[in-house]
C-alpha cells in the first residue's frame, strides 16, 4: 500500500535530504516550501503524514493546530521538527495537535525510523482485521489520491453474491476461507502500482491501469469459477444449489456463490468525486447478473446508463402470474397484490413476469410447470415460488422453484418473498 508524506518546510536542501531519506516503493513524499502550497497539497494528497518544519513563518503549534483543523476527517501523523530543544515549546506543539516532537540536529537514521514507525501504525489502524487489506476509509482516499493524480486509471469493484447465505449454510469460517481464496487469486495479479482495498465484508476495490483492467476482471471470473466447486458438500454439489436451515428462508433455493464485476475507467467519462466513482460502480455491477455463474461488465458509452432516470421504480418489471387452483384463494392473493401496486395476472401470456406464484395443493403433477418455465429462455429472470400442502422442500427445487412456501402460511411471509424477488 502506497503511503503519502509531505513535508512542509521551506529550507530547499534539508527538506530534499529529508524527502530522499524517507521516499521508497511504499512511501511517495512531497515537499511544499510555503503555506499556501501545504494547505493545496493537504486537501488534494491527503497525506497520511505531515512533517511541519519551524522553517515557517508562523508559530509551529498555531500551524499544527491549523492543520489538525483542516484534516479532522482524515486525520494524518504531525511531526513536528524545531531547531528547539526547550521542554515548554515541545509540551505547547504536542498539545496543539502534533503526534510527535523531534529537535533538531536530528541523526538521518534515527529520523528515517521513526518517520516510518509512525507510517506502520498509522495504517495499521486503517486495515480490515481479517484480511488485512486497507479499510473503506482508507479507499475512498486512495480513490480521491487517483482523481487528483491519475490520468489514465480504471477501478474494478468485485462483489460475491450470495456470501451471506452461504456462511449461514456453511459457517462464518467458510465464508473467510472463499475471501482468502479471492484475495490469492487477486494478489496474483496485482502489480506493485496497483491498489486493492475492502469496502465492506464482501466487496473489494482495485485501481489499476485502463488497458489491463478488462484482462484483470476476466482472470478473477475464470479463476473463481475453477475453484468455487471446492466450497461446496458433495450433496449440494449433486443437488445444484444451497438450502437454508433457518425459519425465515428454509425453503428458498439459494444459487451458489459467485462474483459480480463492474469496471469504470477514465477512458470513457469524466468523475469528479470518489462517492461518484462508487455509485457507478455499483450501478454496473448490478448489470452483470448471471444464473449461478460469476460475470463483469466494462462500462462503455453504449452501457454507461447516462442520462438515464436513476429512480429504478419506473424500470423494475412488477408483473405477477398466479397459478392458484382456489378461486377463492386466488382472488384474495390477486387483490392484496394489486394493492401494492404490483401487475397480476392469472395465466401464462406472452409477456415476461418477474415472478410466478405456483400453487401445487396435494397433486405435484403440477411441478412439471415449473420445469417447463426453467427451460424456457424467454422466463431465464423470472422467479418462482411454489405453495403446497405437501413438504417436500427437495423435490420442488429441484424442480427449479426459487422458493417453497408450506401450506398453510402467513400471507405477510408470501407479501415479503414477493418483495424481495420483484427487487
Amino acid at each position: 500500500m502506497l503511503c503519502r508524506a509531505l513535508i512542509i518546510d521551506k529550507r530547499k536542501e534539508l527538506s530534499t535530504k529529508y524527502k530522499k531519506s524517507l521516499t521508497d516503493k511504499d512511501i511517495q513524499v512531497k515537499i511544499a516550501g510555503n503555506i499556501k502550497d501545504a494547505f493545496l497539497d493537504i486537501q488534494t494528497l491527503e497525506p497520511d503524514l505531515i512533517i511541519i518544519s519551524d522553517s515557517i513563518s508562523e508559530p509551529l503549534p498555531d500551524f499544527c493546530q491549523r492543520i489538525r483543523v483542516l484534516t479532522y476527517n482524515i486525520r494524518p501523523v504531525i511531526i513536528a521538527l524545531s531547531k528547539s530543544d526547550n521542554l515548554e515549546d515541545k509540551i505547547k506543539t504536542l498539545e496543539s495537535g502534533a503526534d510527535d516532537f523531534i529537535s533538531e540536529p536530528v541523526n538521518i537514521k534515527e529520523f528515517q525510523f521513526r518517520i516510518k514507525a509512525h507510517l506502520r501504525r498509522e495504517l495499521e489502524t486503517n486495515l480490515d482485521n481479517k484480511t488485512l487489506l486497507p479499510n473503506e476509509k482508507y479507499s475512498i482516499r486512495a480513490l480521491k489520491r487517483t482523481l487528483t493524480e491519475e490520468k489514465d486509471w480504471a477501478t474494478i469493484l468485485i462483489g460475491i453474491e450470495n456470501f451471506r447465505q452461504y456462511t449461514e449454510v456453511y459457517s462464518e469460517l467458510a465464508g473467510d476461507k472463499i475471501i482468502q481464496t479471492l484475495l490469492a487469486i487477486i494478489k496474483s495479479a496485482l502489480s506493485d502500482t496497483d491498489f486493492v482495498g475492502q469496502l465492506m465484508g464482501n466487496e473489494f476495490l482495485i485501481i489499476t491501469k485502463s488497458h489491463i483492467a478488462e484482462r484483470f476482471a476476466s482472470y478473477i471470473v475464470t479463476a473463481f469459477d475453477t475453484v468455487a466447486p471446492k466450497f461446496y458438500s458433495h450433496e449440494d454439489t449433486k443437488r445444484g444449489y444451497m438450502l437454508i436451515n433457518s425459519d425465515d428462508e428454509a425453503g428458498q433455493r439459494i444459487e451458489f456463490v459467485s462474483l459480480l464485476i463492474g469496471v469504470i475507467s477514465s477512458e470513457f467519462d469524466t468523475y469528479t468525486n470518489p462517492e461518484h466513482i462508487l455509485h457507478k460502480l455499483r450501478r454496473i455491477k448490478s448489470l452483470a447478473k448471471l444464473p449461478s455463474k460469476s460475470n463483469y461488465i466494462v462500462d462503455r458509452p453504449k452501457i454507461s446508463a447516462e442520462g438515464v432516470n436513476d429512480n429504478l421504480s419506473s424500470v423494475i418489471n412488477r408483473k405477477i402470474i398466479i397459478l392458484e387452483d382456489d378461486s377463492a384463494m386466488e382472488l384474495l392473493l390477486r387483490t392484496t397484490l394489486e394493492l401494492q401496486g404490483y401487475d397480476v395476472q392469472t395465466q401464462i401470456e406472452d409477456s415476461v413476469p418477474a415472478l410466478f406464484i405456483i400453487d401445487t395443493g396435494d397433486n405435484f403433477d403440477k411441478l412439471s410447470l415449473c420445469e417447463k418455465i426453467k427451460a424456457d429462455k424467454l422466463f431465464a429472470n423470472s422467479k418462482i415460488i411454489v405453495t403446497s400442502n405437501r413438504h417436500d422442500k427437495s423435490a420442488i427445487l429441484n424442480t427449479g422453484a426459487d422458493l417453497y412456501l408450506p401450506k398453510p402460511y402467513e400471507l405477510s411471509a408470501l407479501i415479503k418473498w414477493v418483495e424481495y424477488f420483484i427487487k
